[in-house]
């Protein structure tokens, strides 16, 4: 599937227990997210960087998920500045602007792609499966990681199902404009999909009945607990989340 490009690897980090990179990619991205110093969110984005250099990741998927976010960050940056009210206040052709609201616009830049860095290097070097059993493993809820499974599964069955519709929609030559044929035409696509979505959902709730399912999913990885490497990351990561937790306090 689409959303598991970066799952298929050989390296260290794609062998590691998904419970231990679960509980340290929450660490971290909290211990980032809430800092408001420079040094911990430049420290927290090269560790991030760090750990994506470790996974051997494929650099044009990395670029193209990372441009997705900085495409929301560089809006920031740019109406900040405009907005933010301070002293430190400063003209640029004719466009008053303020320092403040810049250095809050790139710090939100960093600290965001530090995250995102964390989230792609860490979880998804794992598959949703993976990370539903490590969760469960966990104790978390079983309805929600039932939940989570579920629904990466039939997601992206019902962006197949979408896109079914508009290609059948596009073979009648519909061209999307804004009148009300347009209106009633997507009316039409979210309602099919929304009838063929419960349809599909009760064939699949019959299947697993009739096999016996009792809401549990049994995992076919290896769960025979945790490795020395997992340790060992997990204890590493954990002293350098507390590294950032000083830093935040010293600087």
């Amino acid at each position: 599937m689409t959303f598991e490009q970066f799952s298929d690897g050989t390296s260290f980090l794609h062998r590691t227990d998904p419970r231990a990179k679960l509980i340290c990619t929450a660490i971290l991205s909290l211990i980032i997210a809430l800092s408001q110093s420079w040094a911990t969110s430049l420290l927290g984005f090269l560790l991030a960087c760090i750990l994506v250099l470790a996974a051997h990741l494929s650099w044009k998927m990395l670029l193209r998920r990372l441009l997705l976010v900085n495409s929301f960050n560089i809006l920031l940056c740019l109406i900040l500045p405009l907005t933010y009210t301070g002293e430190d206040s400063f003209s640029l052709l004719g466009i008053t602007l303020n320092s403040t609201g810049l250095f809050l616009g790139l710090l939100i830049t960093v600290k965001s792609n530090a995250v995102v860095l964390l989230f792609i290097s860490l979880l998804a070097t794992s598959t949703a499966a993976q990370l539903g059993h490590g969760l469960q493993q966990l104790r978390l809820s079983p309805k929600l990681c039932l939940l989570l499974l579920f629904s990466y599964r039939y997601i992206s069955l019902i962006q197949q199902e979408l896109f079914r519709l508009q290609r059948a929609a596009t073979l009648r030559c519909f061209q999307p404009k804004t009148d009300l044929h347009t209106y009633r035409t997507y009316s039409y696509m979210l309602g099919m999909m929304l009838v063929r979505s419960w349809n599909r959902g009760t064939r699949v709730q019959q299947a697993m009945e009739l096999r016996g399912f009792s809401g549990e999913f049994h995992s076919l990885y290896d769960t025979n607990g945790l490795q020395k490497s997992d340790v060992l990351l997990a204890v590493s990561l954990l002293f350098a989340a507390t590294g950032l937790v000083l830093t935040e306090i010293l600087l």
